[in-house]
C-alpha cells in the first residue's frame, strides 16, 4: 500500500517540476496505491510542471494518480474579506490551510511546528514585499 500526497506553493517567479512515479511489479498483485500532486500558484509569474506516472505490470491492482495546478479561490478570499479580514491575512489563512493537509500528517511534532513557522515567515515576507496572490 502506498499513498503519496505532494503539495507545492509557488510565488514570485518560482519554477518547480514534479516527477512522480509509481511502479507496480508483476508479482505485486493486490497493490493499492495513489499519488496526488497539488500546486498552488500565488503569482502570475510562478510556474510548475507536474508529471505523475504509473507503470503497472500486475493485473489485480488499484492505482490512481492525479495533478492539479491552481490559484487561490477569489470567492473564498471575498468571503473572508466580507468578514473583516484583510486581503493579505485571507491569503495567508487560505495558503496555510492548503499546506495544512500535508503538515497535519507529519508524525514528528517538532518538524510540523518548524515547517508551520517557515511557511508563516515566508508568507509574511511576501506581504512585506508587496507580492500578492
Amino acid at each position: 500500500e502506498s499513498h503519496q500526497l505532494y503539495k507545492g506553493i509557488l510565488a514570485g517567479s518560482s519554477r518547480a517540476v514534479f516527477n512522480g512515479r509509481i511502479i507496480v511489479d508483476q508479482d505485486a498483485q493486490k497493490t493499492d496505491a495513489n499519488q496526488a500532486n497539488r500546486n498552488l500558484l500565488l503569482s502570475d509569474n510562478a510556474t510548475v510542471h507536474s508529471n505523475p506516472q504509473l507503470e503497472i505490470f500486475a493485473d489485480d491492482v488499484r492505482c490512481t494518480h492525479g495533478s492539479t495546478v491552481g490559484r487561490l479561490d477569489e470567492e473564498a478570499i471575498f468571503y473572508l474579506r466580507s468578514r473583516g479580514i484583510a486581503r493579505d491575512e485571507a491569503i495567508r489563512l487560505l495558503t496555510l490551510a492548503f499546506a495544512g493537509e500535508v503538515l497535519e500528517r507529519l508524525p514528528v511534532d517538532e518538524l510540523r511546528e518548524r515547517l508551520e513557522v517557515v511557511i508563516a515567515l515566508r508568507l509574511a515576507a511576501m506581504a512585506d514585499n508587496g507580492e500578492s496572490a
